[in-house]
């Protein structure tokens, strides 16, 4: 549902969250040291960890559900199950019946759905905070009940919606159909970042009403999951609800009987880098008026070393301001948009540079630009000057006050925190992984990672206007 972005977590400081920072020349030099709002966290027998974030500003209450599973936890035949539970989960437990989850929340004024990515899972109600306890219900009764009214004909419903959609959004949109080859020449087959997040039409068809089941049992269990509540709730009355609704909830829903334990207790490690070999190119002719150039290298995962450089570069060339946006858009008028970004992921991380190219240009055009401007990055024969750095770090700060003005917002950065550094309130470690850095420690990365071996993907207009044919 959620619709594909360059970075993992909205704006160029993931996972962020700061009540009051200034703004100034040296981004965040007077940042409080801890976060103005404390955490209080607690967890039941059963393996459930809850965050909780009072805010009494507003009676809202924010309700997220954290489950640690996504299309990495896949295997090759079997993908696209962990986006098929996001539309599944609406459509009827045990006690709440097919497409009354919506209604119950609109009901009560407020707004719920769920997204999907590589890494996890997250289902969220925003409500007024006198309707806390029924968001609880609602997340509880299908964690602990969803099979109970999962039939043959719901699943084939739901696959067909699925289908439907990953038709809408790939196939049938402009430029859809390169997001699968670009995935597939970066990461081999056997990498759980192979395939899409919304699966493959063949294994969709061809997955039981077991094999959905087993995949439910495995992975959408207390042990697995982190809720966070933020808002207008104080701790005592957190805990009596969450232990009311989730607290009968077995640990393992195969045993009811096996003792309490977390299924994660650490985020997943990181696995190596791709090593490219060469440079792949892919010519893919689509239903488009424009050619549009991407190419993408395989870089640091998340939090890892480089990881914070690449971020503060993709701001230094992506932008209005960048040095691609300006010789490329301004300068040269060769192209009608230039992104670039790193897009950061639990396991594995890649950098991106995509160019919409002007009518009348192509792709042989722009690429030696882009390679000029990258080595004169790499080479410091055109270093990134202090007010380009400054710059790019200010942007990440203004982008998070934006992300942080609702209780959702604050939830899903701290649930972000939790699964990917195991510390919900990491934001300060996180924010000085930019504002310590130098010119040259970001030059350095470039230097690392983005070399000759890389996946170029392009794609062109195809002349009799027929689907995308790979050259």
């Amino acid at each position: 549902m959620a619709a594909m972005r360059i970075h993992h977590l909205s704006g160029l400081l993931k996972g962020l969250f700061v009540a009051c920072v200034a703004l100034t020349t040296s981004p965040s030099a007077h940042a409080a040291e801890r976060s103005p709002m404390p955490l209080q966290r607690f967890s039941l027998p059963n393996g459930l960890s809850v965050i909780l974030q009072e805010d009494h500003t507003v009676p809202v209450v924010a309700v997220e559900v954290y489950y640690h599973v996504g299309s990495k936890d896949e295997a090759p035949g079997r993908t696209g199950f962990a986006h098929l539970f996001e539309h599944l989960m609406f459509k009827g437990s045990r006690n709440v019946a097919d497409g009354q989850h919506f209604n119950a929340v609109i009901e009560a004024g407020g707004t719920c759905n769920a997204t999907t990515n590589k890494d996890r899972t997250n289902y969220y109600e925003v409500v007024p905070a006198s309707f806390l306890e029924r968001a609880l219900f609602l997340e509880a009764d299908r964690m602990a009940h969803l099979l109970d009214g999962l039939t043959l004909k719901s699943l084939d419903n739901q696959r067909d919606v699925v289908r439907n959609e990953r038709r809408q959004n790939y196939e049938n949109r402009p430029y859809g159909s390169s997001v699968r080859p670009l995935y597939e020449a970066l990461y081999p087959a056997s990498h759980p970042y192979h395939w899409l997040t919304i699966g493959d039409h063949a294994d969709l068809e061809r997955a039981s009403l077991a094999d959905v089941q087993g995949f439910f049992r495995r992975h959408y269990r207390p042990g697995n999951a982190t809720l966070a509540i933020v808002g207008d709730v104080d701790l005592p009355t957190a805990k009596r609800l969450v232990e009311k609704q989730f607290g009968k909830i077995p640990s393992d829903p195969t045993n009811p009987t096996a003792p309490p334990s977390r299924v994660r207790t650490q985020r997943p490690k990181a696995l190596p880098i791709v090593a490219l070999t060469r440079e792949s190119r892919t010519t893919l002719t689509d239903r488009v008026s424009l050619e549009r150039l991407t190419i993408a290298w395989p870089t640091p995962a998340e939090l890892e070393p480089g990881d914070a450089e690449l971020d503060l570069l993709g701001v230094i060339l992506g932008p209005t301001s960048g040095r691609l946006h300006k010789r490329l858009v301004h300068e040269t008028q060769l192209a009608q948009q230039v992104s670039v970004g790193q897009s950061s992921s639990l396991l594995a991380s890649h950098f991106e540079i995509t160019v919409m190219i002007a009518p009348g240009h192509r792709s042989d055009e722009i690429l030696p630009i882009i390679d000029e401007e990258l080595a004169a990055v790499r080479d410091g024969k055109q270093p990134i000057t202090q007010a380009e750095l400054v710059q790019a770090k200010t942007r990440g700060e203004s982008e998070l006050f934006q992300s942080l003005q609702s209780a959702l917002g604050r939830a899903t950065r701290i649930l972000g925190y939790d699964y990917s550094a195991g510390d919900p309130d990491f934001v300060m470690k996180d924010l000085r992984r930019y504002t310590k850095l130098t010119g040259d420690e970001v030059r350095a990365a470039a230097l690392k990672y983005l070399g000759p071996n890389r996946v170029v993907l392009i794609v062109q207009p195809a002349p009799d206007g027929k689907p995308a044919v790979t050259k």
